[in-house]
């Protein structure tokens, strides 16, 4: 599932803007995101670029930019 021109997408440039829901995990077609803590425990996506096909999915789950 190669995608032309891919762009990895940004799923959040505030920890406001995440709920820690995994949606974007579970609907990544290739794994290429997995949720990490942060400092306080608070699960976070992160986006291996290297894998990432660029499709969207994740941004089109989500619960927050999709309200």
């Amino acid at each position: 599932m190669q995608v032309d021109n891919k762009k990895t997408p940004t799923l959040y440039t505030k920890k406001e803007d995440c709920c820690g829901c995994y949606a974007c995990e579970n609907m990544c077609p290739v794994n290429a995101i997995k949720m990490e803590p942060d400092e306080t425990g608070f699960m976070y996506p992160l986006i291996n670029a290297d894998i990432c096909v660029g499709c969207g999915m994740c941004i089109k789950v989500c619960p927050i930019k999709n309200v």
